[in-house]
């Protein structure tokens, strides 16, 4: 089953509007969407090593102006939507944003590139807590530049090899991953 879904993503990375599709969910990834753009921009730099530069380049492009709608949403926004962010799992999140610009300020925008929060919470506290919006841009850059060359690095570098053994290997990734996610709802859930 993950064979077949891992080989579909292979052929889509391939596709001739694939860099295009990339852009899109970075841009949105980086302001309101929830799926990260790595999904996407892995098995691109593996199907077409030469190009997984290109490829870090434009996902840090676009989910750069992605995150500067996110700073927008939560300059102008924000008392809009924060009744409604109350509402939803991403609050927990956006509390822990507000902490680390507390005590990081620039710090927390380049560290959110990496971390598991996800960077659109970032973008909006950035706007809505009126982080300087200069800072705010390169901070974006170097953190989330460093993650997607960081990942087109990696995954150029395993090449063929990598791509071999990932295919072996894709069912038992698959159902650890689900074994992983419904372990992990089952503990949130007793914490509750």
């Amino acid at each position: 089953m993950f064979k077949k879904l891992y080989d579909r993503v292979l052929l889509w990375s391939k596709h001739r509007n694939a860099l295009t599709y990339l852009c899109i969910l970075s841009f949105a990834e980086s302001s309101f969407f929830p799926i990260p753009p790595d999904v996407m921009l892995a098995p691109m730099a593996l199907a077409q090593p030469s190009k997984a530069f290109r490829f870090a380049l434009w996902t840090t492009i676009a989910s750069v102006l992605g995150g500067v709608l996110g700073y927008e949403i939560g300059y102008f926004l924000f008392d809009n939507i924060e009744p409604w962010l109350k509402t939803t799992h991403y609050w927990e999140n956006y509390t822990k944003a507000i902490v680390w610009f507390g005590e990081w300020g620039f710090w927390a925008v380049f560290v959110a590139g990496f971390s598991p929060i996800p960077y659109k919470v970032f973008t909006i506290a950035a706007g809505a807590l009126n982080m300087v919006f200069i800072p705010f841009v390169l901070a974006s850059l170097i953190g989330r530049g460093g993650r997607f060359f960081l990942v087109s690095l990696l995954i150029a570098a395993g090449g063929e090899k990598l791509e071999s053994n990932l295919r072996r290997y894709m069912d038992w990734i698959g159902w650890a991953l689900v074994a992983i996610v419904v372990i992990g709802g089952i503990a949130y859930k007793m914490m509750k």
